[in-house]
């Protein structure tokens, strides 16, 4: 790790100077993923800027929004009352994410904007077109079972790792930023970028732009919201395959219903077309394989990661059938 300054600025547009101030500043909270990335030389800084004096990590519920500070805590959110209560598959997400130990210290803001965990990204001795952009991308024909099968490209097909984006994506959440060319509100599904032929850039932030908050409408379907998440493990450890869902019922029929992925693309992923299939019909063995079929439409399947294909779909039927109350 190389030597950098380090500051501790008091608001933030001083935060926000510090870092835009510089090319290659960047921003603290918990700093378990960046402190992490910078001992294994995937990432450097010459000028840290931590943001924890700053008083971003108020959970408040208002007007139909909990609006979550970006300097909260992940155990701090997931046991809040609002967030338990009107937005069960946020509280899910997070207390299937990590361990104890990362979720009391890691911050809201940090997990969206974590780097993937694919082991040539994490690796400075390997090729990689996300940390040296033209280096190539050895996950395509090598060691692929975490890799994505939607999402990708002869760039990149490496996992975003976040269970908590995935359960925002499912609520149509917002995201609050400050930047030196001021203050964007930015749906979280147009967050995070697909790799295409920029690899190298994982979400729409400019330099100096920081997260100060997210915003999650508090609706009837996030009321009727959960979390699946099939991992290899039971603690520590990142989606193999992930599903957020959202349902409105009225009787037997799926009024409406909000589905995103975790574990299976290159950014937190949201199938309308799977919806579409749902929406309007009753959930049965028939309906859900439409909808499993219409999510998987385009995927991808290499040695090592096509068996996610089918454990998605049936990921999905399972969590629906469960969630809908059907048996």
């Amino acid at each position: 790790m190389k030597a950098f300054d380090y500051a501790s600025p008091a608001t933030v547009a001083e935060a926000v100077r510090l870092v835009g101030e510089r090319p290659g500043a960047g921003f603290i909270a918990g700093g378990t993923d960046l402190l992490n990335l910078m001992k294994d030389g995937a990432r450097s800084h010459d000028r840290i800027v931590d943001l924890n004096a700053l008083p971003l990590g108020d959970v408040v519920q208002s007007g139909g929004v909990i609006r979550i500070g970006a300097l909260a805590r992940m155990a701090d959110v997931a046991a809040h009352p609002a967030v338990r209560r009107s937005l069960p598959v946020v509280s899910q997400a997070l207390l299937n994410s990590a361990s104890p130990q990362v979720r009391n210290m890691a911050a809201i803001g940090g997990n969206l904007l974590q780097r993937t965990r694919c082991g040539y990204f994490r690796d400075a001795g390997s090729p990689c077109n996300k940390r040296q952009p033209g280096s190539g991308c050895p996950a395509i024909d090598g060691q692929n079972r975490g890799h994505a099968v939607l999402g990708g490209s002869d760039q990149c097909i490496a996992v975003h790792p976040s269970d908590f984006a995935v359960a925002l994506l499912a609520l149509d959440a917002v995201v609050l930023t400050r930047g030196p060319a001021g203050s964007r509100r930015i749906p979280l599904g147009d967050f995070h970028l697909l790799p295409g032929t920029t690899p190298d850039r994982e979400n729409v932030l400019a330099h100096g732009e920081m997260i100060v908050a997210v915003e999650v409408p508090t609706t009837t379907m996030a009321a009727k919201s959960a979390y699946l998440k099939l991992r290899d493990r039971t603690t520590f450890e990142f989606a193999v395959v992930a599903v957020a869902a959202a349902l409105d019922m009225r009787g037997s029929v799926v009024r409406d219903v909000r589905l995103a992925f975790g574990g299976i693309a290159t950014k937190p992923w949201r199938s309308p077309e799977a919806e579409a299939a749902l929406r309007g019909k009753a959930i049965t063995d028939d309906t859900l394989a439409a909808a499993g079929q219409a999510l998987v439409r385009g995927a991808v399947g290499r040695q090592g990661n096509a068996f996610k294909i089918d454990l998605v779909q049936r990921a999905l039927a399972g969590h629906l059938r469960e969630l809908g109350g059907v048996r």
